[in-house]
């Protein structure tokens, strides 16, 4: 897929656990590592907004577009 999700280094810049942002957020730890480990097909918006202000970034910082290697 070429839309990386950046979640781990979001926690890792804020030094907060998996288990902590998911109740942030209000989804469960296992929601969230589908997310944070790129197998997710979708995020809802109500998810993004939640999760960049329970990180306090911007959506950029936790999506980005990598083109694929052919």
């Amino acid at each position: 897929m070429a839309i990386v999700v950046d979640v781990d280094v979001m926690l890792a810049r804020r030094k907060m656990a998996v288990g902590d942002l998911a109740e942030r957020v209000g989804i469960t730890p296992a929601n969230l590592s589908v997310l944070k480990n790129g197998r997710a097909k979708a995020v809802r918006f109500s998810t993004l907004d939640a999760l960049c202000e329970a990180l306090d970034c911007q959506p950029g910082e936790i999506l980005r577009w990598v083109p694929e290697v052919e």
